[in-house]
């Protein structure tokens, strides 16, 4: 039996921005923290340059944001009333669908960086261990309560 295709919607324009602002935050750390022990090791080893390893992390995170807008567009999700999609990877590909009836807790969450753009995550906690955590960012926080609301709704009146 071959099921309908559910067309997934965008992420919100907003996520864009916070990928890019947490990628260059990451990654500048990192070349902080690659400066540290490159600057220790080029003075006992004279043929290493103290701005190897920083410039490489630099340029990895350079690259990593530049590609932000690719991982941005590989991310779709629905909400079809009783289940929500949510869909994401470019070399893993990854579907997750979740029955509202499955869900046990419902968060919404908006960071500072999220609330700087207009975006939030909502994350569905199910019964499970592993993969018992779905997260959907890059919603706007209305839509996030919205979902949040329809399937506590859908909860209490069908319970179990």
């Amino acid at each position: 039996m071959l099921l309908p295709e559910i067309p997934l919607q965008p992420l919100e324009r907003g996520q864009i921005n916070v990928m890019r602002l947490t990628s260059a935050i990451g990654f500048g750390g990192a070349t902080v923290i690659a400066a540290i022990p490159s600057w220790a090791l080029s003075h006992s080893w004279e043929w290493l340059p103290v701005w190897a390893a920083p410039t490489a992390v630099a340029l990895l995170g350079l690259w990593s944001t530049l590609l932000v807008r690719r991982r941005w567009a590989r991310w779709g999700w629905a909400w079809t009333g009783r289940e929500l999609h949510v869909a994401s990877g470019w070399l893993v590909r990854s579907h997750t669908i979740v029955p509202a009836t499955r869900v046990q807790h419902i968060d919404v969450t908006q960071g500072p960086v999220q609330r700087m753009f207009g975006v939030a995550t909502l994350v569905l906690h199910t019964a499970g261990t592993a993969g018992s955590e779905v997260d959907l960012p890059g919603i706007s926080r209305e839509t996030a309560e919205e979902i949040r609301d329809a399937i506590r709704e859908h909860l209490s009146s069908d319970p179990w």
